[in-house]
């Protein structure tokens, strides 16, 4: 079973956001995150999700800077009367030499 990312979003019914999420924790000394992420809703398909990158510059998330390839990010586009409790999973690999794949759900609220 994924883990819970231990950031959780909000956005406006209507809205277009901009997610990214920290990997810094996860990862050991040196790795980064490689590849493409994927990103898919996993109850609904209510949400366009699009943009899924590794992170290729430095990013501040949660007033904290993360490197270059800490980080995931994607867009989320919520259409107007959409209101709920989200669950968007994400799976994204290192550069380790024996890689770790990771498996985390971001919670998002749209109200």
């Amino acid at each position: 079973m994924p883990s819970i990312a231990s950031q959780r979003g909000e956005m406006s019914a209507g809205a277009t956001r901009n997610v990214a999420i920290d990997y810094t924790d996860k990862l050991d000394s040196g790795e980064l995150l490689t590849g493409t992420p994927t990103i898919v809703e996993v109850t609904t398909s209510d949400l366009t999700l699009s943009n899924k990158v590794v992170s290729t510059g430095a990013l501040t998330i949660l007033g904290n800077t993360v490197a270059t390839g800490a980080a995931v990010q994607f867009k989320v586009v919520a259409t107007s009367g959409l209101l709920g409790c989200y669950r968007i999973r994400v799976t994204v690999a290192t550069d380790a030499t024996v890689a770790q794949t990771f498996v985390d759900d971001f919670i998002l609220d749209v109200i």
